[in-house]
């Protein structure tokens, strides 16, 4: 099948073909007649399947036909959980609609709100957004709601994840009842089932991958190490394989620094995105990172959504995410478009308990390779779908040896305390002096 078999006018069309896009992904085959047609839709893909074109463009094309929107006011909104991803879908609704008369706009926080505010004076057939952000906006009189026709909520269950649960219901309580409401995810929970129930209007369910599933492009493995010798043992590994380029998960902001500056110090070019980094500089490293110009990208969880590298060739867990759908997510920045990736997650004992998390929900065991030099004290016990792992075990026993039970005392029947007993001799050997007791 071929995207002119969609239904898609001749601008996209064209703005396809000048994109190199020739034959439409699994998603996209579903998705877009559905969007055409104006039928709601929540549909689940998994990262880097063209999840994105298959909302974009079916919104371009019927949003092209509509007369421009009011001052203030927009015809569509996308709402997506973090920055980076807000700003990639932005950039993709501009690519395919390069051909045709629609404006897009792109909100989020940590840049000044004054010049969105100015931009928006105008009106914007399209504003991706995040939800703080939006009310921010909606809040100074600078956004009106009152004409969207569509409203599409993108990676739905990252939002609920990061707590987004009441400005999810504040902007649901702002749009009009009659609209078009579009749920696409990579992965889908419970509450995001739940939240579908009572926002989708008879909706058509698209399936295009297995539910919480990895790519099969997607190369993973598992390399047990002692939790303080992970730096070490990344560094180890950049030069030994001689990696090109590697974008690296760590769990903490201060993680991502340390990482940063071990590499910095022996002149490997790094740059790093995290919470603390304002978005100019976030976008700036990824930016560099897309032109070769940085070797490696460490981020905390904020990337693993959202991040559009083409051909990236490798996803390092410098430690594993507490919930297991963020392993989905992270090693999804790899193997992209049917390209082959590689994902490597560095473990210690005791991430047992996360690992076999991650395995119960991909369903199936990650292979374990240890590291000549770097093989860990701590054993991280066995772990596969199905199966939880052991305790790990203290290395310093809390209750007594077996063998060596302590004397009871002859009066009390209380086991008697080294601290108790009585000194029989002072300093320099000399007699000690007689213990005072209780008169009865």
């Amino acid at each position: 099948m071929q995207f002119k078999d969609l239904g898609l006018i001749a601008p996209l069309l064209q703005a396809l073909h000048e994109l190199g896009h020739t034959t439409p992904t699994p998603i996209q085959v579903k998705g877009i007649p559905a969007v055409l047609a104006g039928r709601d839709l929540i549909a689940a893909a998994q990262t880097g399947t063209g999840k994105t074109g298959s909302f974009a463009l079916p919104l371009l094309q019927k949003l092209g036909e509509l007369p421009p929107p009011e001052p203030n006011s927009i015809s569509a909104l996308v709402l997506t959980p973090t920055r980076e991803l807000a700003q990639q879908v932005a950039d993709d609704l501009r690519d395919y609609g390069r051909r045709l008369p629609v404006r897009v706009l792109v909100a989020y926080g940590g840049v000044s709100l004054n010049p969105q505010m100015m931009a928006l004076r105008r009106g914007a057939d399209i504003l991706v957004a995040t939800p703080g952000r939006l009310l921010d906006l909606h809040g100074k009189n600078a956004l009106r709601l009152g004409q969207l026709r569509v409203l599409v909520l993108d990676e739905a269950d990252r939002m609920l994840d990061m707590g987004f649960s009441r400005e999810l219901e504040q902007i649901l309580a702002l749009l009009p009842r009659r609209r078009q409401t579009l749920l696409f995810s990579a992965t889908f929970s419970d509450p995001v089932r739940a939240l579908a129930t009572g926002l989708l209007h008879h909706p058509l369910e698209v399936d295009a991958s297995p539910r919480n599933t990895t790519v099969a492009s997607v190369k993973q493995r598992v390399i047990p190490v002692d939790k303080q010798r992970k730096l070490e043992l990344f560094c180890h590994l950049l030069r030994r394989q001689r990696w090109p380029q590697v974008l690296v998960f760590a769990k903490t902001r201060k993680r991502v620094d340390e990482l940063v500056t071990s590499l910095q110090y022996q002149e490997v070019s790094t740059a790093a995105i995290h919470g603390d980094i304002p978005q100019h500089a976030r976008l700036a490293a990824l930016r560099r990172f897309n032109a070769g110009q940085v070797r490696v990208l460490v981020a905390t969880d904020v990337a693993a959504r959202g991040l559009d590298i083409e051909a990236l060739p490798l996803v390092v867990n410098l430690d594993l995410p507490i919930a297991p759908e963020g392993y989905v997510h992270r090693i999804g920045r790899t193997g992209r478009a049917g390209q082959a990736g590689e994902a490597i997650s560095l473990v210690c004992a005791d991430e047992a308990t996360q690992l076999a998390a991650i395995e119960a929900l991909i369903g199936k065991m990650l292979a374990r390779r240890e590291v000549e030099g770097f093989e860990p004290k701590h054993r991280v016990p066995a772990t596969g779908p199905n199966k939880r792992p052991p305790p790990v075990v203290d290395a310093k026993p809390s209750t007594p040896r077996a063998g060596k039970k302590k004397k009871k005392s002859a009066t009390t029947g209380k086991p008697k305390s080294r601290a108790a007993a009585p000194r029989t001799t002072g300093k320099a050997g000399k007699p000690a002096p007689a213990r005072r007791t209780r008169q009865a």
